[in-house]
């Protein structure tokens, strides 16, 4: 009797369980023009304008059920204009004339331009706070016209209301660096033009990264430093050999970016800095792909979470299967840069990180502009291949988010697919598993290739679901809107600095450090120079007769700085080599010894031949340095490499108060020969015995 009882009650309990009514927390709505619906006690923005609750309006339902109800309301006007995505700039800005190819580098000023360091003394990004105009001038913000015109060339955009109501466009990419009211309240403005349109369907926007010290921002890779918190470079990141930190990094950007309203960042690249003299090595995390990918690991969790939530920022990584390996290191966004190759046979080392970002849920994944040449997959760039897209990335990797085309595959970058029309290439790279194009506003040719049916309707219609799930993960449903106030506390505040002035310091590797020369010992009288004298803007000539002395000590050190190498017992060099940029490539062959990239060696030279010499190296490629490091320079007692840091922070590293930890992310060829007889797909450290002046990984500390 007891059993039976026992069992009816266990079979009430579960029957109770299954009938019992899920419990809803209402959340927050953030609305300006529409009607807001009470149903049952709670309320829902009617997006429609309808005065009924949709399916896609209810926030009770899941996310399949709310993108499969807006699909069908959705013409195909509007979602060919939803696959669409471009730069969109802020009316009146300096982006906006950049990205018309207007801007020259004379409009840079010489405060705004005084080097992506920290400019000796200056804090340029309090200066881009502090003004709503000026963001776009500094080192971050600048661009000269050769890059300015490349972007605009492939992705004339239009006004913004054109592309809201005119394209259905809701996917934008913002370029611009400004202050932090500026960004939200344009940010905000944009949703309220997307609210008002008959669906109501909210705008996501896309940026570069926008946390970190680099001396070559480029439109279309990076905003360089702004507003938010300064971190190091990518490289940085990766020297510091500290799992933990770079999910902070991860987690305080991502608070930064969701609260000016940026969700969506293009970004990070888990491609291997496997090839020296890629111009985009300084993007990635480093040449050891088991390394690499866990720090992809790390950045997807950090920005997205477990899975995207209302407050994630959805990750677009980048560029899929690898754009390390570019043939004699030349770059895809040109024709003799097209091939990616892989004589070492190297293939799959390239898939390892993008493995880990999508086992970590990265939201969007983008094929690069390459071909692969000389593989089993057909030789047309990434974005139209469908072995590698719908086979590799697909089917044998697992990956269900977002394929984000790299900008002007349609135009401009259509390697393998030149002799294709416009509407022939669409159909190749949607058939190939392609969902989102960039660079690309008005939607009238796909338009006309959907109504012809060039294509599956089942490959739109599967593309804009994909687009639909990641903006109802994200809220942005329920409040596309960002609080201005409450931006202001969040960007750049005192806790996020400290972790990353942390950060600064675990960056720095120390390489070299003959009989203990460092730390340099109190009293000593030090000569510290930055060198040449970075421009600051975007690919700017450096300008190598003017020096950046530092001289301001604050009682921050015991020791003595002056103001010329004679009156010195110790010099600081701190070159900066300025070559290799993307958008001056010409397809002559690379080079990244130091005379080839802006540094005068003959004035290095000149003050290691008569002064005890410590060399610090910012790294954005692996660069030859034998031409100031080799056997005949006695008086070099100590070289440093550093990725994107402060003046401060290598100075607490080179006067002990901070022991360096950093570990090389890359290995360094020991000379030209060496750069010329290294595979593309190889990574240094297993190029062979002679081939590295500077091992991965390597790094000493003081007292090693």
């Amino acid at each position: 009797m007891k059993t039976f009882l026992s069992l009816s009650v266990s079979l009430l309990l579960i029957f109770q369980s299954c009938t019992k009514k899920p419990e809803y927390v209402q959340p927050e709505l953030g609305l300006r023009s529409v009607e807001l619906l009470k149903v049952d006690g709670f309320q829902f923005k009617d997006l429609n304008k309808n005065g009924e609750l949709d399916k896609y309006e209810d926030w009770r339902l899941s996310v399949d059920e709310r993108s499969a109800d807006l699909l069908s309301k959705m013409s195909v006007e509007e979602k060919a204009g939803f696959m669409l995505i471009n730069s969109l700039n802020m009316v009146g800005t300096r982006a906006a004339e950049a990205s018309e190819g207007k801007l020259v580098a004379s409009d840079l000023s010489e405060t705004e331009s005084s080097g992506s360091f920290g400019g000796f003394g200056q804090n340029r990004r309090q200066a881009s706070a502090d003004s709503t105009r000026q963001g776009t001038r500094g080192a971050s913000g600048g661009s000269q016209n050769i890059e300015g015109a490349f972007i605009a060339n492939m992705s004339r955009s239009g006004g913004t209301t054109d592309r809201v109501i005119k394209y259905h466009n809701r996917h934008f990419i913002l370029r611009s660096n400004e202050s932090v009211n500026v960004t939200t309240e344009w940010a905000n403005k944009l949703q309220a033009l997307c609210e008002s349109e008959p669906l109501g369907i909210p705008a996501i926007i896309a940026s570069n990264p926008r946390n970190h010290i680099t001396t070559n921002p480029s439109l279309g890779t990076s905003v360089g430093t702004t507003v938010f918190t300064a971190w190091p470079g990518e490289l940085g990141l990766s020297a510091m050999r500290d799992l933990n930190l770079v999910r902070e990094f991860a987690e305080d950007s991502r608070q930064e970016w969701a609260a000016v309203g940026l969700r969506k960042g293009y970004m990070y690249m888990a491609d291997l800095a496997t090839e020296p003299r890629w111009s985009r090595v300084n993007g990635t995390f480093g040449e050891n792909s088991e390394w690499v990918a866990k720090m992809t690991r790390e950045i997807v969790l950090g920005f997205q979470g477990e899975k995207l939530h209302s407050k994630s920022v959805a990750l677009t990584t980048k560029h899929f299967p690898g754009g390390g390996s570019g043939k004699d290191g030349q770059d895809s966004h040109f024709e003799w840069g097209k091939a990616e190759v892989y004589p070492g046979g190297m293939f799959k080392n390239n898939l390892i990180p993008f493995q880990a970002a999508i086992d970590a849920g990265t939201s969007a994944i983008m094929p690069y502009y390459s071909l692969p040449e000389g593989t089993e997959y057909e030789e047309v760039g990434f974005a139209y291949n469908k072995g590698i897209i719908n086979d590799v990335l697909r089917n044998r990797m697992g990956f269900k988010g977002i394929i984000n085309s790299d900008t002007g595959i349609l135009t401009r970058m259509s390697w393998g697919v030149e002799e294709l029309s416009k509407p022939e290439r669409y159909k190749k790279a949607i058939e190939a598993g392609t969902n989102l194009f960039s660079g690309e506003s008005d939607p009238e040719m796909l338009i006309e290739v959907i109504n012809s049916g060039m294509v599956d309707m089942a490959l739109i219609d599967s593309s804009v679901v994909r687009m639909l799930k990641e903006k109802f993960e994200l809220g942005l449903f329920e409040n596309p809107y960002v609080d201005v106030d409450e931006a202001e506390k969040i960007v750049n505040n005192e806790k996020f600095r400290e972790s990353a002035a942390t950060a600064m310091r675990k960056s720095i590797v120390l390489l070299r450090n003959e009989n203990n020369a460092l730390p340099v010992k109190p009293k000593t009288k030090v000569y510290f120079e930055s060198y040449p004298k970075t421009s600051g803007g975007r690919n700017r000539e450096p300008q190598p007769d003017v020096p950046n002395v530092y001289t301001l000590n604050n009682n921050q050190y015991e020791i003595e700085f002056v103001k010329t190498p004679e009156e010195a017992e110790m010099v600081l060099l701190w070159l900066q080599p300025g070559g290799n940029s993307l958008f001056r490539s010409t397809g002559e062959p690379v080079s990244i010894s130091l005379s080839k990239c802006g540094v005068d060696v003959d004035y290095v030279n000149g003050i290691s031949a008569k002064k005890t010499t410590v060399l610090v190296i910012n790294y954005t490629n692996p660069w030859v340095i034998n031409e100031v490091y080799n056997e005949g320079t006695k008086n070099v007692v100590g070289v440093l490499a550093t990725f994107g840091t402060t003046p401060d922070a290598l100075l607490d590293v080179i006067t002990g108060k901070y022991n360096p930890t950093g570990k090389m992310p890359f290995s360094t060829p020991i000379s030209n020969e060496a750069v010329e007889n290294q595979k593309e797909d190889v990574p240094g450290y297993l190029e062979g015995e002679g081939y590295s002046l500077f091992n991965y990984d390597e790094g000493i500390s003081y007292g090693n």
